[in-house]
């Protein structure tokens, strides 16, 4: 979230459209002007500012000089891997929330206890591993289904493999996971809406789609 007072919208470097801060991702120069990547966005510096999508990264990478040597208004060093440092950061983020919604006390692990979870208790989303058997997931998704209309809409997150879980939430063999209502999980999705926006290349779509509405008013 911008601070107080600051813009809540920005100049990607790379399309030059302005865009809300929160489908942006802030670069600045660190030791040796190299450039990295500003996820909380509170380093100070100068910050170029780019949409998050994985395919922008690796385009400003591609013309580096032009994209951050302008808006750096000098030299700047762009690792190849840039694109890749920034899912990392991103994926780390997401995990940490998740350690976070255990200590919360807002998440419960296993099948069983997810299946009944799923009967009695508001959830905010499920959590599948990458690698869980597709029976024990359709199962869940089967009483997730009748559920009623609001739970229908859980967001379900099969971003992470089990070794992943495991060493989050300080457990073994996690599977499965029903995330509790709560602000823990909500942070932990919020997280992880932003990974699969990185990944996806989401972020243009939305603000392709927004820019057509713009256009026909």
């Amino acid at each position: 979230m911008p601070k107080k007072n600051e813009p809540t919208e920005r100049l990607c470097a790379v399309s030059r459209n302005v865009y809300p801060v929160d489908c942006l991702i802030r670069f600045v120069l660190g030791p040796e002007d190299h450039v990295v990547p500003d996820l909380k966005r509170n380093l100070p510096g100068r910050g170029v500012w780019l949409l998050a999508s994985r395919s922008v990264v690796e385009s400003a990478v591609k013309d580096r000089r032009k994209v951050f040597g302008r808006g750096f208004k000098g030299e700047a060093q762009v690792e190849a891997g840039l694109a890749d440092q920034v899912d990392n950061l991103l994926e780390t983020a997401a995990l940490n929330a998740l350690s976070i919604v255990r200590k919360a006390g807002e998440l419960v692990t296993g099948f069983t206890k997810v299946e009944a979870a799923l009967k009695r208790e508001p959830l905010e989303g499920l959590i599948h591993a990458a690698d869980a058997a597709p029976d024990g997931i359709r199962k869940l998704s089967a009483v997730a289904a009748a559920r009623n209309e609001t739970a229908n809409e859980l967001q379900t997150v099969r971003l992470f493999d089990s070794t992943q879980m495991d060493l989050a939430l300080g457990r073994s063999n996690v599977i499965h996971a029903a995330l509790l209502a709560g602000p823990a999980s909500r942070n932990f999705l919020s997280r992880v809406r932003e990974l699969e926006m990185f990944r996806s290349n989401s972020a243009l779509e939305m603000t392709s789609n927004a820019d057509s509405a713009v256009a026909q008013d």
